[in-house]
């Protein structure tokens, strides 16, 4: 019986450290060192939460940017991928219907703005993805095409490098770059 009390003992105390004080300390050290990421990497407007910078959304406008494609349409909650394998006819025709949007074959269209991210969450897209739409924000936003030297400046300093300069591609955080889109045209009009 003696062994029963102690382990209860043990157990008692070993949840009040592992399941109270340290992620109360954890929490702690994340709000005080790294405050920023430990709420979501918030980006504000005007005061207002516009996104997160690690969550892509939706945005249709051929006067922005798009995302990579999104399977569950940027839900976090069913956060998943479509699952199609390469001789699938309906990725196919997905991948058709969006290459058509862009007025185009598949074969001319950047990969990442046809096929969907495995997580359908992904805010990023290559730089060459956002060179892509370039022509198309030029011609619905009605700028003179001298402008697109300058959009082509605002997309690569907006060009995140690889994670510890190894992990990953060169990628652009689309909601960043949409917000920075419309800062520069209200400086070109």
């Amino acid at each position: 019986m003696k062994t029963v009390w102690q382990s209860m003992r043990m157990l008692a105390i070993l949840s009040v450290i592992t399941g109270l004080i340290y992620p109360l300390v954890m929490t702690g050290v994340a709000q005080i060192f790294f405050s920023d990421k430990a709420n979501g990497s918030l980006i504000r407007l005007n005061g207002r939460i516009v996104g997160s910078e690690l969550v892509g959304q939706s945005f249709t406008s051929d006067r922005y940017f798009w995302p990579r494609p999104s399977a569950v349409s940027y839900n976090p909650v069913p956060s998943a991928g479509t699952n199609l394998g390469p001789i699938s006819g309906e990725l196919r025709d997905s991948l058709e219907a969006r290459a058509s949007r862009f007025g185009a074959s598949v074969a001319a269209v950047p990969s990442d703005l046809l096929e969907a991210s495995g997580s359908g969450l992904d805010p990023h897209i290559s730089p060459e993805a956002a060179r892509y739409q370039v022509d198309k924000i030029i011609k619905m936003r009605n700028l003179d095409l001298k402008t697109k030297t300058s959009l082509f400046n605002m997309i690569d300093k907006y060009i995140e490098s690889p994670t510890l300069g190894l992990l990953g591609e060169p990628r652009v955080n689309v909601l960043k770059l949409n917000i920075a889109l419309d800062s520069l045209a209200g400086v070109l009009k």
